[in-house]
């Protein structure tokens, strides 16, 4: 059996394959039910679906089939949940990290006009704390899930790549251990899934792919009654940054008519600073700022132009 009940609060859904789907469908059949404040363990393969491996080659990623990228698991039946309702997500662990990739996939990420050819990376995570981007640069191990989302009320098919009113594809960095994720519920029993594992990213995953892994991941359902909201919501218990706040930033900024262009341009500007200062490539620069530089919106308010900052952290260079 690859459900396995350890006793009334606690469950792990094994075999991710026959437990996952691809995309949002209200209709879809649920794997398991829950009950409000019961524990669920998943083991959680990479957004690849097992497509890529630690050996993988930029062939891999030319050769990917997008429409097997980034299943979830699910859906799970949280009993007594309702439209209108709330349930709350407490990310409780992440463990059994082994290896991660990211990738450059041509016509993904925010400078897919610009970087055109396939890579890929793949990196240990077998030490708990750091992961070794490049010799002397290592970036904190801060694993969280990048979807979690429940069915949507429309009927039919939705794609899981953007994120929705339903949550999604948030690739939210912050959702980490202790963070407390609040999702509206739009049908009877929510349909909740999850997946995407990654290790670490920065805000905005700018080349599309954070430090993808599988992993076992470990969270707490609590509904809420009558408490209604619109679209997510989270809390997290800290400072969402600590690691990387402790020797400070170097920081670019890109301006522009919407904020898309503001963000390209502040990370054309970071990825010329990388190249220059620390003699990487671009392809490794652009991987570096989608799992370590940080995107803020600086100004949104003086038409015509809104500005964008790019915070890289002191703290991953030795």
């Amino acid at each position: 059996m690859s459900i396995h009940h350890h006793n009334h609060s606690f469950m792990t859904i094994h075999d991710f394959n026959r437990h996952s789907h691809i995309g949002w469908d209200n209709s879809l059949k649920p794997i398991a039910e829950v009950d409000s404040g019961q524990t669920v363990t998943y083991e959680i393969t990479e957004s690849s679906g097992g497509q890529f491996n630690k050996h993988s080659t930029a062939e891999d990623v030319k050769n990917l089939d997008f429409s097997k990228v980034n299943p979830t698991a699910g859906p799970v039946y949280v009993k007594g949940a309702q439209p209108g309702d709330t349930l709350e997500i407490e990310m409780i662990n992440f463990q059994q990290l082994d290896w991660g990739w990211t990738a450059l996939i041509p016509g993904f990420g925010l400078l897919s006009d610009y970087f055109q050819e396939p890579a890929i990376k793949t990196f240990d995570l077998t030490n708990s704390n750091t992961i070794e981007f490049l010799d002397g640069i290592n970036l904190s191990m801060k694993p969280f899930p990048g979807t979690v989302g429940v069915a949507l009320p429309e009927s039919g098919k939705f794609s899981v790549v953007p994120p929705r009113k339903n949550g999604g594809n948030m690739d939210i960095r912050h959702l980490t251990r202790g963070t407390k994720l609040y999702l509206p519920v739009w049908v009877e029993g929510a349909l909740f899934s999850i997946g995407d594992t990654h290790a670490a990213q920065g805000d905005g995953e700018v080349c599309g792919t954070a430090i993808e892994a599988s992993m076992e991941t470990t969270i707490r359902f609590t509904l809420h009654k009558g408490k209604s909201i619109q679209e997510p919501r989270y809390e997290i218990p800290g400072p969402p940054t600590p690691e990387a706040d402790s020797r400070g930033y170097y920081v670019t900024t890109g301006h522009g008519e919407d904020i898309y262009q503001a963000s390209q341009n502040a990370i054309h500007y970071m990825i010329e600073h990388l190249v220059g200062t620390y003699k990487m490539t671009e392809q490794e620069a652009y991987m570096l700022c989608s799992l370590a530089v940080d995107l803020r919106i600086s100004e949104i308010v003086d038409m015509p132009n809104w500005l964008v900052s790019a915070f890289l952290p002191n703290a991953i260079f030795r």
